[in-house]
């Protein structure tokens, strides 16, 4: 039996603006009390992560501080995501005093919204 793989590399983390573009242009959401999950079924072989954290979250060290927490989280809960999605995780600016604790149980929670709101959409 093989062990979850909780490794988030660069081939699984959305990195080129035109894939935010789509994912916020024509995604489904969900909210929580820190974060905005953003999502579309993917277009490659595996689900990939991108964020977002604006400067209304504070200065570049709390910026900082937010994504390695948003980034450790998607690494620990992406197992949550069934299927191949296109996921955008939006930090609110309330998300800079959240801690990481709690952003990981907010990424969790919408994550597993993810799987029980599909996009009935047609594309």
């Amino acid at each position: 039996m093989n062990a979850p793989d909780f490794s988030l590399p660069a081939s699984r983390r959305l990195k080129r603006s035109a894939d935010f573009r789509r994912v916020q242009g024509g995604g489904r959401r969900v909210h929580s009390r820190d974060i905005v999950v953003l999502y579309l079924p993917g277009l490659g072989s595996e689900s990939r992560v991108g964020f977002t954290v604006s400067r209304k979250v504070g200065g570049a060290v709390v910026r900082n501080r937010v994504k390695r927490w948003l980034r450790e989280a998607a690494r620990h809960e992406r197992h949550h995501l069934r299927g191949v999605w296109d996921v955008v995780i939006i930090a609110r600016p309330s998300a800079a005093t959240a801690g990481a604790h709690a952003l990981r149980g907010q990424v969790r929670r919408a994550f597993r919204r993810v799987e029980t709101r599909p996009d009935r959409r047609q594309r």
